[in-house]
């Protein structure tokens, strides 16, 4: 059967797979459902906002060069803003905020989030969602992580502080 010039049984895993996606996230919307206030107050004041809070601007200055998403680039600005980071590094462990971007391979991505793991730094592992092998990455470092780890389709946190393991997915 064709629907819109594709076969229907192309388009309908993808759309299952779509919704059970939203469906999973549809309690954490607005942050209602998160017990933890960190991760509450991250959703509240960081994802949430739309501008960029008063602050330095060179992380989302080196993401959008990088071909981020001007509002994903906004986004890691505000928290490392919020959560008083001063260094950041792309594709780096090195700082307080780490960046690893899609075009870093698997073994260096492990590699970068075993070093920031080590280090306490919280690392952003960029585009989780683009194709199987990264969905695959993704969740074998939620796996393996010891802390607090949030999903927000665009990226995905690892903070390596304190907080129990958890996993949000916004």
């Amino acid at each position: 059967m064709r629907f819109g010039g594709y076969p229907l049984s192309l388009r309908l895993p993808g759309r299952v797979a779509e919704l059970r996606n939203r469906l999973s996230r549809a309690r954490y919307f607005r942050g209602h459902g998160v017990h933890s206030p960190f991760v509450y107050d991250i959703v509240r004041e960081v994802f949430m906002r739309d501008g960029l809070l008063p602050g330095d601007r060179s992380l989302y200055e080196a993401l959008t060069a990088a071909g981020i998403s001007r509002r994903r680039a906004g986004q890691l600005q505000n928290l490392m803003i919020h959560c008083g980071y001063t260094t950041f590094g792309l594709n780096r462990a090195d700082a307080d905020l780490c960046v690893a971007l899609r075009s870093l391979p698997r073994a260096e991505t492990l590699a970068l989030v075993r070093a920031a793991s080590g280090a306490g730094h919280t690392v952003a592992v960029m585009s989780p969602y683009d194709g199987r092998i990264r969905q695959a990455l993704c969740r074998q470092i939620v796996a393996q992580h010891r802390s607090t780890t949030v999903d927000n389709r665009g990226y995905l946190l690892i903070f390596n502080n304190h907080l129990p393991k958890q996993h949000f997915r916004i």
